[in-house]
């Protein structure tokens, strides 16, 4: 069986959706010897995984991004580059499918129907032009959690039987890292104290204001002992929250976008990893962390209870109170500490590339 993957958000500056796209493609031909697996439109050989650019050479990226542009016109243009899969695996930089060919995609959340306010405009037209033209049209569907697939068979008005809900992976670095790696990174970047550690976009819907007012509730002693640290670009409408991160506040530290490589050492060095996000479809950072063997903090909303079960401590994403109250359980008990971080190293088996690629071909087999 052949599928062909639309690979085009490698090609540009993204996060989640490129995270997903360059570790599922490669667990994909991993998985199988009898199937294969097209990344389209014609990307082989892709360097290492950076969200703030192209994973491929500009003189390499540029002709792509020209004949996806052209591809969304011309219906034959996507033909000839799917090279007569049995599947047309797409995203939202893709307008539409190939006749004769199965079309599939994958729904990573519903925020642009359920919290437009953290979205532009743009976001939020692309998105629901992605539902008309392939979500509503497709012939299977993947959500990244079981909430993601029942936000989108309610705001979708989707048959539940065309949707399936597959867990996306974690890099296996994550689940090997060590002492050794925090301790580099440390010294890299200068930490030398423990450190609370969120990574991410800097975004309104990632709530990162309610952090910062959790963290200044904290008693002075322990602000004085911990420090706050924040790793991932500024993205769209950060401008309060990044003049707070900016402003030179006592303890809170902005590393800016991390390089991939340094992602799981950084992580492993965290006392307490914290993600009260207002909504995730997955939480990739989440994941991370139990994986590393952090202790974890995070939202008691959206996928965030399937996603973590009980290897996190949960707490009301709106209440800077009930986010400082984590903070403390976490930073003042040790053995509360190490009994999440246990926890959330046995609940991140469940999100192994191989066991997510297996689980997509069976998805894709129905289509043979």
């Amino acid at each position: 069986m052949r599928i062909s993957v639309d690979a085009s958000p490698l090609l540009l500056r993204s996060a989640g959706v490129k995270n997903y796209l360059y570790h599922w493609i490669q667990a994909l031909q991993r998985a199988s010897s009898e199937h294969s697996v097209d990344a389209y439109p014609f990307i082989r050989n892709v360097g290492e995984l950076t969200h703030e650019s192209s994973v491929m050479s500009l003189v390499h990226t540029a002709p792509r991004i020209a004949w996806l542009l052209a591809s969304n016109h011309f219906a034959l243009t996507r033909r000839m580059a799917t090279r007569n899969a049995q599947v047309f695996h797409v995203t939202n930089q893709v307008h539409g499918g190939v006749k004769g060919m199965a079309l599939t995609a994958t729904v990573h959340d519903m925020t642009s129907w359920l919290t437009p306010e953290f979205h532009t405009a743009g976001n939020i037209q692309a998105d629901k032009r992605f539902a008309e033209r392939i979500l509503n049209r497709a012939d299977g569907l993947i959500a990244v959690s079981e909430n993601t697939r029942q936000d989108a068979i309610r705001v979708l008005n989707l048959k539940p039987e065309k949707i399936v809900a597959i867990h996306s992976g974690v890099p296996e670095i994550y689940f090997k890292v060590t002492d050794a790696d925090a301790s580099r990174v440390r010294t890299h970047w200068k930490l030398s104290k423990q450190f609370i550690l969120h990574v991410g976009t800097i975004e309104p819907r990632k709530n990162l204001d309610a952090l910062l007012d959790a963290y200044l509730l904290l008693p002075q002693p322990v602000r004085d002992e911990v420090e706050l640290v924040f790793a991932g670009p500024m993205g769209w409408a950060a401008g309060t929250t990044s003049k707070r991160i900016l402003s030179g506040l006592p303890g809170v530290r902005y590393l800016g976008y991390v390089p991939e490589a340094e992602l799981p050492g950084l992580t492993r060095a965290a006392s307490v990893f914290a993600y009260p996000s207002l909504y995730e479809g997955f939480g990739f950072p989440v994941a991370q962390a139990m994986a590393a063997g952090v202790p974890v903090l995070t939202s008691n909303n959206s996928c965030m209870p399937e996603i973590t079960g009980g290897g996190a401590v949960h707490v009301d994403p709106h209440s800077p109170a009930d986010i400082r109250d984590g903070l403390d359980k976490l930073l003042l008990s040790p053995s509360t500490a190490a009994e999440v971080a246990e926890s959330g190293r046995v609940v991140a088996q469940r999100y192994r590339w191989d066991l997510c690629a297996a689980r997509s071909w069976q998805f894709f087999q129905q289509f043979a």
